[in-house]
């Protein structure tokens, strides 16, 4: 009599999940801590008005140091969070260009820090100047504000993709919103306007819906778990 003797392969345990990529707590980071340094730097400011000048004049005057270390910090933060948004979007729709547009607003927060504004609505001089770093200032700040607008329309697509519609929905109108806001600011600080005395005030509500919306995606995505290949 033969005895036929089967060996039965032990099943392969399933792999833990992929652990969020540390890069990401950076964009919990930088959106708060840029929002809190311009609050506290604009209330004790003397001569500065938050509802009529820009938050790039906290950088002229005494005490600007503090607003230019803030673009810095924060902007090499962005730069960060959008290689821990590359890491974690890959594979899919807007792996790439996604932290690209994310990327370039952390890259005009560094150039606004590194080239400062002209005096605008007064402060600090009534003089309005028109310096080669000014305008250097003013081109960095609508490409940053440019491609955050364009970020948040391309996840509304790259969600809409990946089978988030909430995330979509809520992309595109923080877009349309952050675009009106800064279109409203942006009108504010020409000389003239019937809105400068809110100028300063649309352009802070444009900044925390762009950083509301960056600290929404951090949260997304570091709550995301991908599996291990």
């Amino acid at each position: 009599m033969t005895t036929t003797l089967t060996l039965v392969g032990a099943a392969t345990p399933d792999r833990p999940p992929i652990p969020p990529n540390r890069l990401l707590t950076c964009g919990l980071i930088a959106g708060p801590l840029f929002v809190l340094a311009f609050v506290l730097e604009g209330a004790f400011r003397h001569g500065y008005d938050s509802m009529r000048h820009p938050v790039s004049s906290l950088a002229l005057g005494p005490g600007g140091w503090q607003q230019v270390v803030n673009f810095l910090i924060c902007g090499i933060l962005t730069i960060l969070f959008a290689v821990g948004l590359r890491r974690s979007l890959r594979p899919g729709p807007g792996a790439l260009a996604g932290p690209l547009l994310v990327g370039l607003w952390g890259l005009g927060l560094i150039g606004a820090g590194l080239f400062t504004t002209d005096p605008v609505n007064g402060y600090p001089t009534a003089a309005r100047g028109d310096s080669w770093h000014g305008s250097l200032h003013d081109l960095l700040s609508v490409a940053a504000f440019a491609g955050l607008a364009f970020a948040m329309f391309f996840f509304g697509y790259a969600f809409a993709r990946r089978r988030s519609p909430v995330r979509a929905v809520y992309s595109v109108v923080s877009g349309v919103v952050f675009l009106v806001l800064f279109f409203l600011a942006g009108t504010g600080f020409e000389p003239g306007s019937s809105l400068v005395d809110t100028a300063g005030l649309w352009q802070r509500l444009s900044i925390v819906v762009g950083w509301l919306w960056v600290f929404q995606l951090a949260v997304r995505q570091r709550r995301r778990r991908r599996p291990r290949p």
